[in-house]
């Protein structure tokens, strides 16, 4: 779930990243917007979410990656990168809702999800409102409530302002992109607003039984204490090694990590991503 200014830095750093081969794009109506999307890879289906004021270039070396073994679809949300905004606030549930449009219009209908920050609260609001669509979601930079941001940046969001946003660098970079190269001000103020909306799901994650492997920096826009609990939300937390199944559920903890660059570490990620969608844990003592 991106949390705004922290991204001014994620966006220079996460956009000089080269795919290894050039991925097929496509724009499928979806919700009364045109939907931008690349497909990359092959194997089995796997959705990649992008954070806010971001875009698939801006996802880095991640999607590449992943690609050597599923096949791609990184799609491009409500007035971000090269897909259109309509008249409707930019909500998770509403995200949730149009990759769910899109899956049905790409004629997918069930597929593994990674997303990041925005794009992992999307993934998380995709499989409580569709959990027919979502065989596991990877969700990294997450929370279920706004209760568990760090308390730094709560403060910071009544702050927030679009006069803040449109003079920083990646203003510019946006019209580049965008369908309607002067819609960042309105992007802004919509995504301030999703800031701002409140988050309570304890109950929904508490009834998901789809695996979740949980993804944060420890020193992320959520609190470590917050993604604990997630987790254990999820069914996590409990003893190894006396005879019973770990659960479905994962949680990876990234050193020296800050919110911006969770997404800026392709390698690590990865290498918690890829064991969790094959289904592989590490061999005990006693297996």
């Amino acid at each position: 779930m991106f949390r705004t200014i922290l991204f001014t830095v994620a966006l220079l750093v996460a956009g000089t990243t080269l795919a290894q081969s050039e991925p097929a794009g496509d724009r499928v109506s979806v919700n009364g917007m045109e939907m931008y999307f690349e497909v990359s890879g092959e194997g089995d289906p796997l959705i990649v979410l992008h954070g806010a004021y971001m875009n698939i270039p801006s996802m880095g070396a991640i999607i590449p990656k992943l690609a050597e073994t599923h096949k791609v679809y990184a799609i491009e949300f409500q007035g971000h990168g090269r897909t259109t905004d309509i008249d409707r606030p930019i909500t998770y549930s509403n995200l949730a809702d149009d990759v769910a449009a899109f899956m049905d219009a790409v004629q997918i209908e069930k597929a593994d999800v990674f997303g990041y920050s925005m794009g992992a609260g999307a993934g998380l609001q995709l499989a409580i409102r569709h959990p027919g669509k979502v065989k596991k979601l990877a969700a990294a930079s997450v929370a279920y409530d706004a209760e568990g941001w760090q308390p730094e940046f709560k403060a910071f969001i009544p702050q927030m302002s679009v006069e803040m946003f449109v003079n920083m660098p990646f203003a510019e970079d946006y019209r580049k992109l965008a369908a309607n190269p002067d819609g960042f001000p309105e992007l802004v103020r919509k995504l301030i607003a999703l800031e701002k909306e409140p988050t309570a799901w304890e109950p929904e994650v508490k009834a998901l039984k789809t695996p979740v492997l949980i993804i944060t920096g420890d020193a992320d826009v959520a609190t470590l204490e917050h993604s604990v609990a997630l987790f254990r939300l999820l069914g996590g937390g409990v003893m190894g090694d006396m005879g019973k199944p770990l659960p479905a559920s994962r949680l990876a903890v990234l050193p020296a990590t800050s919110h911006t660059a969770v997404i800026s570490q392709p390698d690590l990620l990865h290498a918690f991503v890829e064991p969790f969608l094959q289904g592989k844990t590490p061999k005990g003592f006693f297996e």
